[in-house]
């Protein structure tokens, strides 16, 4: 339930037309109950079994006019007024057109009660994903390191259509339901107290035997909700990695391992449904029973005590179907409150994620870059194992400091740290003396362009891939900006020129041209700090010098901290960071370091040898 109640916190901006939809199911339970009640002495009277009123009853008054001896006067007034004075075939025929009035009314507050709510359930689905997107795209790089791609779409898609849908439909069950059974129960009370018996007796006994049905049906549906996650999840990496699987013929092995999810999925799919299944047969047995044993008890009434109208008797029938539909309704409603808190709990496991890097309540706006970039005694570990210890280092202003070593060494986990990607375990990365902690993220971020060794495009138009950095760019500056990271000769090429869709994941471009556009997004930022993570370790000979060409233009005048593996490209660099297990080893200019013989001068050699 408490699910639920958190739930309504995101339906709430929508008051007016929770309103309207409850006001109109209130309209139509009570609609529903008055086609019983104006059915009722309708047949008495042309069946002739009650005695007929030829007086018109007094009124007296709103309030003590509104029971039922006036009213049923009244009614039978008119009918005996109608079959007197026009026949019964005039009665008949004004009869049925008052209870298709009824019958009207009824549906239409049913059909605007029901259209009002698809309005409502489409405004809280639309929030409900843009609250889970945001909160996704907010949460640190770690968390998703422990999560599987396809069971966050999977919650942020399947889980929330669920739980929208399922909440949101019992809140009008739950609310039209016990209300149409209310409004009838008290026409049915009124009728016969005796009758009335049976359909109490019914409703709870079928409620117990409903939820003991229904007892597993929540923890089978978070397993099946869990299982399709992981079947969302191989079809991901399936498409993103499907070069690969064709290259190593490993389609059989992935189809093996998506039919195997998928055998899981149905195996539950088929426990929960069984449940599921058998909860409408059970609860339609019991309305026969219960109809039965009304049938009997009520015709011995009508047929053989006589202390009860024949017409009463049928209205009576109607009415006590009408209780057992919605009595139905509800009972299926408790197999979906189950796989609603199901998918609810899924939701929810998200959006109560902490952020471990979330800004400090006092964190200041970094405007500008003045001075320099420390890191002071920093360690920080992925899991057990640091992979920086006690790493101290300090880039002045536009100069470019170059990190180089062996894999692992911790060289992008520097980058990684430095944009605040992770956080340290001890010490402190300081941006003119500001603790990066103590600094808004978007202010920091808002200083720094990176650039990675895999760019990372959008299946989106060339210029809106540079544009991400400065949406309000004019057409002019992207231009610029691709001219500067060599880019403009081959973009204005294209089909669409720079209107061009470049595809998933830059699909359409060679490697070279999307790490071109890459650093053109870079350039047109502006930033004042460059970070550059094995930029042209992965392209080829040819396309590595239009890009390192790029990445110098691109770093004129800013302060660079640059991650490098092929050694030709930083020798000018105004220091060279050597590192071996997350330490400084050695560090100078190129032609300092080798001299010294040393680590650096035996990676220069290997790559030489190369």
């Amino acid at each position: 339930m408490n699910y639920f109640k958190r739930f309504f916190k995101f339906a709430s901006p929508y008051k007016k037309l929770w309103i309207l939809s409850i006001s109109l199911n209130i309209l139509y339970a009570l609609f529903t109950t008055l086609s019983y009640v104006v059915l009722m002495p309708t047949l008495n009277i042309l069946f002739g079994e009650t005695e007929k009123v030829y007086t018109k009853p007094v009124y007296k008054g709103f309030y003590e006019s509104l029971n039922k001896d006036y009213l049923g006067d009244l009614l039978n007034y008119w009918v005996t007024y109608t079959n007197e004075t026009f026949g019964a075939e005039r009665t008949l025929l004004y009869v049925v057109l008052v209870v298709v009035a009824v019958f009207l009314l009824k549906n239409i507050f049913n059909y605007l009660g029901q259209l009002t709510m698809i309005f409502l359930k489409n405004s809280v689905l639309k929030d409900l994903r843009a609250i889970m997107y945001n909160k996704i795209i907010s949460l640190p790089l770690p968390f998703f390191a422990e999560q599987k791609k396809g069971d966050l779409i999977n919650r942020a898609t399947g889980d929330i259509g669920i739980i929208n849908e399922t909440y949101l439909n019992l809140v009008i069950t739950f609310i039209r339901e016990p209300l149409n059974i209310i409004f009838t129960l008290i026409f049915m009370i009124k009728t016969s107290w005796e009758l009335s018996i049976f359909i109490f007796t019914f409703i709870p006994v079928a409620g117990f035997i409903i939820s003991i049905i229904s007892k597993r049906i929540k923890q089978q549906s978070s397993e099946i909700f869990e299982k399709s996650g992981n079947l969302l999840g191989i079809i991901e990496e399936s498409i993103s990695g499907l070069k690969i699987i064709k290259a190593f013929n490993g389609e059989g092995l992935f189809s093996k391992r998506f039919l195997d999810q998928s055998e899981e999925v149905r195996t539950l799919s088929n426990k929960m449904s069984t449940r599921e299944a058998l909860a409408s047969p059970t609860s339609e047995f019991l309305g026969i029973v219960t109809i039965a044993g009304l049938l009997w008890y009520g015709g011995k009434m009508v047929l053989i005590d006589q202390s009860l109208l024949g017409g009463t008797f049928i209205a009576f029938m109607a009415a006590a179907y009408n209780v057992l539909t919605p009595a139905k309704a509800m009972a299926k409603a408790n197999n979906e409150i189950k796989k609603g808190n199901a998918a609810a709990q899924r939701i929810f496991e998200i959006l109560d994620t902490k952020n471990l890097l979330e800004d400090k309540k006092d964190s200041i706006e970094l405007k500008e870059f003045n001075s320099e970039i420390e890191f002071k005694d920093i360690s920080f570990k992925y899991g057990e194992n640091y992979v920086l210890e006690n790493f101290s280092l300090k880039i002045p202003k536009g100069k470019t400091v170059a990190l180089v070593g062996q894999s692992g060494s911790g060289k992008s986990t520097l980058a990684n740290l430095i944009t605040r990607f992770y956080d340290v375990n001890e010490g402190g990365i300081y941006i003119d003396g500001h603790n990066i902690k103590d600094v808004t993220k978007k202010s920091l971020r808002s200083l720094m362009g990176v650039v990675t060794q895999s760019p990372t495009l959008f299946n989106d138009t060339a210029s809106n891939n540079i544009a991400l950095s400065n949406p309000d760019a004019q057409v002019e500056d992207i231009q610029n900006a691709a001219e500067v990271a060599n880019a403009h000769e081959f973009l204005k090429d294209l089909d669409n020129k720079y209107d061009t869709y470049i595809g998933d994941r830059g699909s359409s471009l060679s490697g070279g041209q999307q790490q071109r556009v890459a650093i053109a997004r870079a350039v047109l930022k502006s930033p004042p700090i460059m970070i550059l993570d094995e930029a042209t370790s992965a392209l080829d000979t040819e396309s590595e010098k239009l890009v390192q060409d790029a990445l110098e233009n691109m770093m004129k005048n800013k302060t660079s901290l640059v991650i490098a593996h092929r050694l030709s490209t930083i020798q000018n660099a105004d220091l060279i960071v050597v590192m071996k297990k997350g330490k400084i080893i050695e560090k100078g200019r190129h032609e300092e370091l080798l001299k010294t013989k040393g680590e650096y001068h035996k990676l220069v050699t290997m790559q030489t040898l190369e």
